[in-house]
């Protein structure tokens, strides 16, 4: 009986771990690292410090610092991280890219030295500082400010222009979708709490009331509700056809194409001119990179992702083998007609700018780096490191096997 009485015992308190476990997996949601034990930044990646979150409102590829995650000094090897943060910028400083630092969660216990964040500026040479088009640092202290006041001498003109101060989430979305990026809870209940402070007629100018959708919205707008309006039934949207009809024409030869960010004026000019109704002629304009930056946001800007969320965890846990054509064909087989259609259009309008790779640098590969993250995305998490890789070896996948994945 006492034997029994332990066993018992036993078996309730490994139930009850089993329960706790759970629960910090549910807390942590897509936290954890994609990488194995073994790896070199292992240590450093499971703590998601730094995050991949897709694009930005204007085509610039986005990178998350997230200052509440970083443990305190004893658990965490600075230098590593800095290695760690240029091997993922190492992926994007090619292209134009936006940094966003999250500065709420910096304490004295996990602050880096001055000395590590003077030799951290120093070791980011114009490889990293030619492209990034702007450092944006949410929730900026006194500290902060101060500290780039100190730093002013290091900090040459060009770069300091780059740096902004976001107050407050809301701004953000002026930026980057705020629903790609997974912002800790810590750093949400701290925006609620300073915005909770405001006067109402403050905060109401801070959150204007969104606009209902237009007539003719093309934007934002659902692939079928598209389709309805359209005057032939066409299952691709138009500003996809647009767009790649004006690429085809003039952008196969351009090196870097869909690497460059567009004027910011222009790009909400033909959003606009679209949701209105009016006719858009990028012939009429002759810039590639605005047509570029316009396919790949509207791509983005779709209610659901082009591959859709259903095919999610079958993409991230996609591997490359020998049936992975038959594997592929199964999965887009479930996409609505219009995401196959245009799926199929983009896939094939890719593989003739990969076919002029020699002249306009973009070969299969770093094509899925550009479009990976527009085809897809999580439903309630962001373009974290661990989903990017795989996300972006099954878009090489489709532009390698597009002759057999799209046959009869």
């Amino acid at each position: 009986m006492h034997l029994q009485h332990r066993d018992l015992e036993f078996e309730l308190f490994s139930e009850s771990l089993l329960i706790i476990q759970e629960q910090m997996m549910k807390e942590k949601g897509t936290r954890g690292s994609h990488l194995t034990w073994d790896h070199p930044y292992y240590d450093i990646a499971r703590h998601q410090i730094v995050e991949v979150a897709g694009d930005d409102n204007f085509g610039r590829k986005v990178i998350v610092f997230n200052a509440c995650r970083m443990p305190p000094h004893h658990e965490l090897d600075h230098h590593k991280l800095l290695m760690y943060l240029k091997a993922t910028l190492d992926q994007y400083v090619e292209s134009d890219y936006t940094l966003i630092y999250f500065h709420n969660g910096l304490t004295s216990e996990n602050k880096p030295s001055l000395s590590w964040l003077r030799d951290a500026y120093r070791e980011f040479d114009r490889k990293y500082k030619k492209n990034i088009k702007a450092l944006y640092i949410v929730h900026p202290t006194m500290f902060i400010k101060t500290l780039l006041i100190l730093f002013k001498p290091l900090i040459s003109f060009k770069f300091g222009r780059k740096i902004n101060y976001i107050n407050y989430l809301s701004e953000l979305e002026d930026i980057v979708k705020c629903e790609q990026l997974v912002i800790p809870t810590r750093v949400r209940d701290y925006d609620e709490k300073i915005r909770a402070s405001l006067k109402a007629s403050v905060q109401a100018q801070m959150s204007p009331p969104r606009s209902p959708p237009l007539p003719n919205q093309q934007f934002g707008v659902p692939l079928p509700t598209l389709r309805a309006r359209s005057s032939d039934n066409e299952a691709v949207p138009l500003v996809m056809r647009d767009t790649v009809a004006f690429l085809m024409e003039q952008g196969l030869e351009i090196e870097g194409i869909f690497r460059r960010s567009a004027n910011v004026t222009l790009v909400k000019d033909v959003q606009h001119r679209y949701n209105s109704g009016e006719e858009v002629s990028f012939s009429q304009m002759e810039d590639v990179h605005l047509a570029a930056v316009i396919l790949k946001t509207f791509l983005r800007e779709l209610p659901e992702p082009l591959l859709t969320y259903q095919l999610y965890n079958d993409i991230v846990n996609f591997h490359s083998n020998s049936s992975q054509v038959t594997a592929i064909r199964n999965m887009l087989v479930m996409l609505p007609e219009e995401n196959y259609a245009s799926l199929k259009f983009l896939i094939e309008f890719l593989v003739q700018v990969s076919a002029q790779s020699e002249i306009n640098k973009m070969n299969n590969a770093n094509l899925a780096v550009v479009f990976g993250p527009n085809l897809l995305w999580g439903q309630d998490a962001a373009m974290t490191l661990s989903a990017i890789g795989p996300i972006n070896n099954f878009t090489r996948t489709l532009l390698d096997q597009h002759y057999k994945v799209f046959s009869p």
